[in-house]
Formats: C-alpha cells, structure tokens, sequence
C-alpha cells in the first residue's frame, strides 16, 4: 500500500545522504487529497517519524497534525495550488545552489539536461525573507511553468508530477550548479542556443523520469 507520509520521511534522509541537505534544513510537500501533507518543522530527518507530516488545505492557513508544518509552508501551498501539473515540491539549501542563490546568478544552458526543467535558464528570485508570503509571491513568480528554481540568498526548489521526479530533479538542479559555478573558475561555459534546449525538452517529453505522469494523490 503506498504511504505517503512514509515516503516524505525517506525522501527527508535521502535528501541527507545525497548531500544536498542538512540538519532541520529544507523542507518536502505532497499533493494529497484536495490538499497537501508536508514535512514538520524544526524536526531532523534522523528523527522523523511518518506520524508527524501535517495536513495542510490548499485553500487556507490550516493544518492538522501533532507537530506544525515547515516554516516555507507557504511556498508549498501556492505552488501546488497554482501549478495543477506539480504533485511534489523539494526545497533545499544544497551547496551550490545555494552559492548561486547568494550571487542572484540564474544558471544558464551550460548543459541540455537544463530541459529537464522546461526552459533555457534555471531563475533566480530577488532575496525575500524565509517562510513569507513575499518569498512565495517572488517563487510563484520566477517559477512560472519551470521545475526548478533558486531562491536569492537561500536554497532552490524542485518540483515534479511526484515526488520521485522532484527527488531527481533537485539533485539535477545541485548538479547544474555545480557545473555553472566551476565553469565560471575556469572563465566560463558555452551557453546552448534556445532552440537546442527547445528540441531537448521535445525529445524529454517520452524520456525517462521526465516523462513521469502525474500522481494520483
């Protein structure tokens, strides 16, 4: 039987053992039912138990659960409630990702698997402060109908149908970033046209996680 809060737990220890989280950081939501379960706040993945993901509307400021949601809630709520395609949300504060965030550095088409995130650039939001509806407006904003973004002075969020696909896009987003910042020490990258990213994102549409179909909450 598929088990939604369990899931969430071991994509919270799995974000850990990839490297691209730490301690209380980050932070993970689901599409369930009409609304949506999300990871408890100020809990480390070592302690997390399935029981402590709260349940939150997609129409209001409630939740239900023994522990409060994420401090982000909010830019979890509004990005499913806006985005009907997206089934998970990841946000982070990976290394690299977060050294760009620090510089409001977009990353670039240095590399075709940046269609993996349906655009040419990966952006980044002016700085807002964390868990504010200013930060969720600016991501709403910057996200638009991309899977991925860096959030200015902070971390980045990932998205996909499911919470496999945004699992494997945020360590996609890390790993761009990775190559963008060490690109730029060694004097910089080829950027690829926008018409080659445009044919890639074609081609993605039956190619493996990419071509994962969104989830029945």
């Amino acid at each position: 039987m598929n088990d939604d809060r369990a899931a969430l737990v071991d994509a919270s220890k799995d974000l850990v053992r990839l490297g691209l989280n730490q301690g209380t950081a980050g932070n993970i939501s689901l599409r369930h039912r009409e609304g949506m379960l999300i990871t408890p706040s100020g809990i480390a993945p070592e302690t997390m138990a399935r029981d402590m993901m709260a349940v939150m509307s997609l129409d209001a400021e409630t939740w239900t659960g023994p522990e409060k949601p994420s401090s982000e809630w909010r830019l979890h709520r509004d990005i499913l409630r806006h985005r009907p395609d997206v089934g998970a949300v990841v946000h982070t504060h990976s290394l690299y990702a977060t050294v760009l965030a620090t510089l409001h550095r977009p990353i670039p088409a240095l590399h075709y698997m940046i269609a993996a995130f349906n655009g040419p650039e990966i952006r980044c939001t002016p700085y807002a402060p964390f868990g504010t509806q200013a930060l969720s407006d600016l991501i709403i904003e910057h996200l638009g109908d991309r899977h991925g973004v860096l959030l200015g002075n902070h971390g980045m969020v990932a998205t996909g149908s499911s919470l496999k696909q945004a699992m494997w896009r945020a360590a996609e987003l890390e790993t761009l970033a990775k190559m963008a910042y060490l690109a730029g020490c060694a004097g910089g990258a080829a950027i690829l046209p926008d018409d080659e990213i445009d044919r890639v994102i074609e081609r993605f549409k039956d190619y493996g996680l990419s071509a994962e179909k969104p989830r029945k909450p």
